[in-house]
Order: structure tokens, then sequence, then C-alpha cells
């Protein structure tokens, strides 16, 4: 079992960076990934990343522009995301136990998310 916070979200306007962080306890050795709802609309992957760092997956929607990573040191996962636009408004949920990465279906374990607000 793993509890999983996220902080880091905020108001920003287009064009801006915010860099959201995902504390995790209990058990960490998972595959983590990004997620994100806007209202109205369903959870949509975002980004993930393998337990050793080895292997990241990005949604095309964020490639080039957001980057996870994570140190297992700190059993903490982030988000840094850069050249934001409106329609990245949204939740953002951490989760873990994805099982492969790159099949973008969530783990069963999810952070209580964080609202990211980006203004035109």
């Amino acid at each position: 079992q793993v509890q999983l916070v996220e902080s880091g979200g905020g108001l920003v306007q287009a064009g801006g960076s915010l860099r959201l962080s995902c504390a995790a306890s209990g058990r960490t050795r998972y595959n983590m990934g990004w997620f994100r709802q806007a209202p109205g609309k369903e959870r949509d992957f975002v980004a993930a990343v393998s337990w050793s760092s080895a292997n990241t997956y990005y949604d095309d929607s964020v490639k080039g522009r957001f980057t996870i990573s994570r140190d297992n040191a700190k059993n903490t996962v982030y988000l840094q995301m850069n050249s934001l636009k409106p329609e990245d408004t949204a939740v953002y949920y951490c989760n873990a136990d994805m099982s492969q990465i790159t099949t973008k279906i969530p783990g069963p374990y999810w952070g209580q998310g964080t609202q990211v607000t980006v203004s035109s």
C-alpha cells in the first residue's frame, strides 16, 4: 500500500512554468504516473516514469513541454511543466503501481489532486 500527496499547483499565466511534487509513503517501489482531469472531462494520462527512472513516457499533448522525474531517496515524483497553455488547466493527480508505463493505464493508488490553472 502507498499514500500519495501532491503539491505545487497554482495559477500561472500562459507560457509560464510550475513544478508538481508527489510525496509517497509506505511501499514506494512502483511505476509512477501523473494524470489530469479538466472540468466535465475524463481523467487522462499525462506522463509516467519507471521505478528505476530508466524509462519515461509522455502523452503527445505534453511531449517536449513537461518532464517527469523521481528521487527515490526522497520518495518523491516530480512533474516539471513548462510553456503552459490554458488547455493544461486541470486537477493533476499522482498515481502509483502502473503495470507498464506505456499502457497509460493507471494503477490503483491515487493522490488527492492539485489544481493547475493557466490563464490566457
